[in-house]
Formats: C-alpha cells, sequence, structure tokens
C-alpha cells in the first residue's frame, strides 16, 4: 500500500514539474510575441500626408480627409486654394473648360438651375447624371432626354445638389462653359469673366434649405477672392433664351443670408 502512494506521489510531482515547464514555455513565447510587436510598432513610422491648402506634412492621424485629399486644419479645408479649388468639394474635373483672356478675372457670378432627366431631381441618381454630363460621359441609353443632350460639350464651375453636396468641375481661374450666347450690362461671351453656379432643381420647386446653407457658404469664400464679384441669374443675361433660377430662387434670402450689398444684384431681389 505504502509503495502505491509513494508511486502516485511521484507521478503527481511529475505532472506538476511538466505542467510547470510548459507554462513557463508558453510565457516566454508570449513576451517574446509581445517584445516583437512592439518592436515592428515602433519600426513601422506613422504615414505623412500632405495638406492640400498649404503644403505641410502631417501625420495622416491628424489631418482632415476628404475626397482623397488632406488638409491640416479646418481653415484650410473652407479654402480657395491658389489653383481656383475649394476644400470642402467634391471636385470632378470637366474637359469643357479653357483659359480666361488674359490678366481678366472672374468680376460675375451666375446662378443656374439644372434636372437630369428635366423634373426628375427627386431621383437619387439625378445628382449623378449632371456629374456625368459635364464629364462627357452622359449614357445615351439612361434616359430618352440624354439623346437629345449626350453630344453636348457643357460644363459649370460648381454644382449644389437637393442634399447642400458642393462638387466642382472647374477651377475659378479657368473658363467653363455654362453661360452661353450672353450679355451681362453690355458686356458680352460672359462665360470670359463669370463663374457659374448650378442649383440642382427646376423652375417649378422651392430650392432646399441646404442649398442656401451651401451657396452662402461658397459665395463667402468667392467674394474673398474676387472683391468686385457682381451676381445675377442665367435668365438675366440671356432674357428670352434662359428662365434660370426661376421664380423659386429667393433672391432676398440670398442676400441676407450671404450679406452681399443689394449694389452687386444689379437686376434686383425680384425673383424671376
Amino acid at each position: 500500500m505504502f509503495k502505491w502512494l509513494l508511486l502516485i506521489a511521484g507521478a503527481s510531482l511529475f505532472y506538476l514539474w511538466f505542467k510547470g515547464k510548459k507554462q513557463t514555455k508558453l510565457d516566454q513565447q508570449n513576451t517574446t510575441k509581445a517584445n516583437a510587436d512592439k518592436a515592428s510598432k515602433v519600426a513601422e513610422p506613422e504615414v505623412m500626408v500632405q495638406c492640400q491648402y498649404c503644403k505641410v506634412h502631417l501625420p495622416k492621424s491628424d489631418a482632415i480627409t476628404h475626397d482623397g485629399r488632406f488638409y491640416c486644419c479646418q481653415e484650410h479645408f473652407n479654402e480657395l486654394d491658389e489653383q481656383g479649388w475649394i476644400g470642402f468639394a467634391n471636385w470632378r474635373a470637366s474637359p469643357n473648360q479653357d483659359v480666361r483672356p488674359e490678366n481678366l478675372q472672374p468680376d460675375l457670378v451666375v446662378i443656374h438651375h439644372i434636372s437630369l432627366p428635366p423634373g426628375d431631381f427627386r431621383n437619387q441618381r439625378s445628382s449623378q447624371h449632371i456629374v456625368d454630363f459635364f464629364q462627357n460621359k452622359l449614357d445615351p441609353k439612361g434616359h430618352p432626354y440624354f439623346v437629345e443632350i449626350a453630344d453636348q460639350k457643357v460644363s459649370s464651375h460648381f454644382l449644389i445638389t437637393r442634399s447642400g453636396e458642393l462638387v466642382q468641375f472647374v477651377a475659378t481661374h479657368n473658363k467653363a462653359w455654362h453661360a452661353g450666347i450672353s450679355s451681362f450690362l453690355g458686356r458680352e461671351k460672359c462665360n470670359d469673366f463669370s463663374i457659374g453656379i448650378e442649383l440642382e432643381g427646376d423652375g417649378d420647386t422651392p430650392f432646399e434649405e441646404a442649398q442656401y446653407q451651401t451657396l452662402t457658404k461658397l459665395v463667402e469664400k468667392l467674394v474673398e477672392a474676387y472683391p468686385n464679384v457682381q451676381f445675377s441669374g442665367h435668365s438675366d443675361i440671356a432674357p428670352g433664351r434662359k428662365t434660370d433660377p426661376g421664380i423659386y430662387f429667393d433672391w432676398k434670402k440670398f442676400q441676407k443670408e450671404t450679406v452681399v450689398s443689394p449694389e452687386k444684384l444689379p437686376f434686383g431681389l425680384i425673383s424671376r
């Protein structure tokens, strides 16, 4: 009996020794792995990016990221840069543009409306149709109306969608093809000296509050860059040919929210 007790005690001691040795090995492995992970993290430097506006380099984790671009601060994100692109817009460059006449800066903003197909702006796909149109990518098979316009080459500097999203197609330094045959206070070829802003909508429906908010924010930056800029509707510079932005664009609201001087609105504040 005593012999069996010694055998059982020996087996128990061996089991405890073996278990302890195995645990020690696991602890060593875990320590080695933890040290390796720590060394790996130290060895991998943080990704650096460049502010689109001021070109300063900063850690990616500290940057404001928008549309694949990076900004070092909110102020720079909201600015119109030296190339004529605004930070908080989605950039979708249009091939339908060219340079302005030499030494000519924009001094007119023309407000339009657009919906593709006409009246279909409530469809979420409508905004993308406009982007495709300005980039010459509109599929003629997408709607019967698209067959009529698919070959047209037009663009605007900006589009403000129903949700208030801002899309930019052309740098403000360059000429977009938005005004067509036009005349502003006796000056023809308005594309040469104007900036075009398209509001998604039609002439039969009020615009959204979100659109006015984005328009106000955009106009603030345009006025900073071009202090002499004036404002008109497309119908003001192409009467009889165009009706946009239409009677539902609230010029009084626009003037109040942008704090633009009434003198900068030569066609008045009456909706038309």
